[in-house]
């Protein structure tokens, strides 16, 4: 077995959490020689959950949040903040706000494009509509509001069973705008509490 310098082995393990093969390479030594080296010195191994978290920390942002806002910028923080409080998705690992009213999905648009710094391509449109409403027609007017191209939209779902009269009260149906990155879902949530805490202080 390679001589390996074990203080060594244990910084770039429990410190600076790299994987076996991130230190095999440093080392110059294959994955499973890391292996057996940390078994002959009992050195503790990390279980999948606590992998994937490092995984998951090291992961590069799909998004570059603004600093320093401008009086305008700020409250817009604020406005897209709140909007995401009340009708955004809390709990999955993807950004989503659903509504009907035009005005707010296209502010909280801005809001995830001034203030987060996200990735438009990576943006993506999920429609709730009606069999008797042309989806076409919809899925058009929502991709012309907001600015999104419709090979970003997802299959909508198109709702049969339904009291025809109830289909007037969403005259373009539901809008679902999403964006998938679990940090970027952390970070507006964490920033809501930081709201919250602030007001409740």
């Amino acid at each position: 077995m390679a001589k390996l310098p074990i203080d060594l082995v244990k910084k770039l393990y429990y410190e600076e959490k790299l994987s076996a093969r991130e230190i095999g390479k440093k080392l110059n030594v294959t994955p499973w020689v890391i292996f057996k080296f940390m078994n002959k010195y009992g050195l503790e191994r990390r279980n999948a959950h606590d992998t994937n978290l490092i995984k998951f920390q090291k992961k590069p942002l799909s998004f570059l949040a603004k600093d320093n806002l401008t009086q305008s910028e700020e409250k817009l923080r604020i406005a897209g903040l709140m909007l995401y409080w009340a009708e955004g998705s809390k709990t999955n690992n993807t950004v989503d706000l659903a509504n009907s009213n035009p005005n707010i999905i296209k502010l909280f648009l801005r809001f995830l494009r001034t203030i987060c710094g996200i990735d438009k391509k990576r943006l993506r449109v999920y429609l709730y509509c009606y069999k008797n409403q042309d989806v076409d027609a919809i899925k058009n007017y929502w991709s012309c509001l907001t600015k999104i191209p419709l090979e970003q939209f997802s299959k909508p779902y198109v709702r049969s069973d339904f009291k025809p009269e109830k289909s007037g009260k969403m005259k373009y149906g539901l809008a679902h705008v999403r964006y998938h990155d679990k940090k970027l879902l952390e970070q507006i949530n964490q920033w809501i509490e930081e709201y919250l805490e602030y007001f409740n202080a």
